[in-house]
């Protein structure tokens, strides 16, 4: 059992969030009900249980159950932070499609007709608004009007987690309202903060709190290497969301991570398996367990959406359940090779993690489950095969990775960046390759290292951000299946770069601007 995923149930089942009702041993009415700050003021322990909270909220629907949301209205096997994160940065892409059409996915699926109703940016954008003010709330009244045993650390965390959801505000939607120590609680809607300022916000943050950040923490918490890779993720991206190339700080921070000592798994598979927690790979970990972190929206939706009990034995997947939804389309295993056989002759042991018996290489209909491979990358057993079939998964997902980092420092490499060289970069590239048993490469280039980005990070939420970066999302010089809307896909608009802003947050702050083309 994963300790950090006993924190979040036995903790906060019992504390709300935003008032705590103490009992009587006895009796079961309130006798009096405690503020936050008179919580930690009575027991300062219970910060624990708040920061677990936090973290939560990417990992699960709510602490309440698979059957509660911590967003108001949704649906709580739909809007959880993983499931988001893989329909917009895969099912939008080139390397995952899901069939089930249901209001919103196809607009997802085939990268076309989006706009500001569609529930699925509604949820993830209403998910990051969850979970920046909590932050910033247990921030002020540490910071402010408590004391507790290691506060500058609990403090560093959080806002590490303020600063990831505006990592994927930036990414997803380019704007918002900025809450921040000194903004929240205004009672007037908050002015519109461009990209750039929410860039420059985030930045600062991870900054402030770098050296501050344990160099090592519990696991499933945040500690100076996952701030450091945060930084260098931001800082891949900067041309993009602020039109100034940060390559030279990319390096830099990414070779941070490097040198912090995690190491590639031996076995691949095993990042993907319910005993990742053991992997000497993973920086960041979103959790997930059977039995005390149960979510229709982590791993869970990865794997049971990948499976189809008509077709494939779900106890060999460690699954109950078969949703019949996703499959990768030819844009990722056709890197592999041409044909189900090329990818079994394959040496590459990442070929070998596409279902193919019974399914067509063309997807030539995304809504016919036997069109395209299912990808069975993640499962819910462990590396060895061992462990028995559960309602839900107990794998977590790695939202951060050494690999990626290696093909970062690569990428930043071959952009020019001084702090990085393309003769170490082409060895972390190897690295990545030889793990899996694909052939040492001589040489690369940018096209090299997003195709192995593709073959290494395939359904793990980067794809959509990849290809924007390598400005091969919109438009028409790429194309794969279903883009556009079209079997053999077709051009879309350079406002597809980012998602439009829901209708329901125009509505609850005037201040906030469509984007363009929406």
């Amino acid at each position: 059992m994963k300790n950090f995923k006993l924190k979040i149930v036995s903790l906060l089942a019992v504390f709300g969030f935003l008032t705590i009702s103490c009992l009587d041993d006895l009796e079961t009415e309130p006798k009096y009900e405690l503020t936050l700050e008179q919580l930690l003021q009575k027991d300062p322990k219970a910060i624990e249980g708040l920061l677990s909270r936090m973290y939560s909220t990417f990992a699960l629907s709510s602490v309440n159950g698979p059957g509660a949301s911590d967003i108001a209205g949704a649906d709580p096997g739909e809007s959880p932070f993983v499931r988001g994160l893989i329909n917009l940065n895969d099912f939008t892409a080139d390397d995952m499609k899901n069939r089930w059409g249901d209001n919103g996915l196809d607009q997802l699926t085939t990268t076309s007709g989006w706009n500001e109703n569609n529930k699925y940016f509604k949820y993830v954008y209403d998910r990051i608004y969850y979970t920046v003010p909590q932050t910033t709330n247990l921030i002020l009244i540490l910071k402010e009007k408590v004391e507790v045993p290691n506060e500058e650390q609990y403090i560093s965390e959080l806002r590490y987690l303020r600063a990831l959801s505006y990592y994927y505000l930036i990414d997803f939607f380019g704007k918002g309202a900025l809450v921040n120590d000194e903004t929240f609680g205004s009672s007037q809607p908050l002015p519109e903060s461009s990209r750039a300022q929410l860039f420059a916000f985030a930045e600062s943050e991870l900054l402030a709190i770098e050296n501050s950040i344990a160099p090592s923490n519990t696991y499933g918490r945040a500690n100076k290497a996952t701030v450091q890779m945060l930084l260098a993720k931001l800082y891949l991206n900067a041309e993009v969301y602020t039109g100034t190339a940060r390559y030279n700080d990319a390096a830099t921070y990414v070779s941070k991570v490097i040198a912090s000592g995690y190491q590639l798994e031996t076995n691949y598979r095993k990042n993907f398996s319910m005993d990742n927690n053991t992997s000497k790979e993973i920086i960041f970990p979103l959790i997930a367990d059977a039995a005390t972190s149960q979510s229709f929206g982590n791993t869970t939706y990865i794997v049971n959406g990948s499976l189809n009990s008509t077709t494939m034995t779900l106890s060999d997947y460690g699954a109950t359940e078969g949703w019949g939804g996703h499959r990768a389309t030819k844009a990722w295993y056709g890197l592999f090779g041409n044909s189900a056989a090329d990818l079994a002759a394959s040496t590459d042991q990442r070929a070998k993690l596409f279902w193919t018996t019974g399914h067509t290489y063309e997807m030539t209909d995304y809504k016919e489950w036997s069109h395209g491979f299912p990808s069975i990358k993640f499962w819910n057993k462990n590396s060895d095969g061992t462990g028995s079939a559960t309602s839900f998964s107990s794998t977590d997902f790695p939202l951060f990775r050494l690999s990626d980092a290696y093909l970062m420092y690569a990428e930043c490499a071959l952009r020019g960046a001084t702090t990085a060289t393309t003769a170490q970069g082409l060895v972390y590239l190897n690295q990545v390759r030889q793990r899996s048993g694909a052939t040492v490469l001589g040489s690369m280039t940018l096209q090299t290292v997003l195709d192995e980005r593709a073959r290494e990070l395939g359904m793990e939420g980067h794809r959509r951000q990849d290809l924007i970066r390598f400005g091969k999302f919109t438009g028409g010089s790429y194309l794969w299946p279903w883009k556009g809307g079209q079997k053999d896909g077709t051009a879309i608009s350079d406002d597809y770069r980012v998602f439009p802003i829901p209708a329901s947050a125009r509505q609850a702050n005037t201040n906030l601007t469509q984007n363009n083309g929406y």
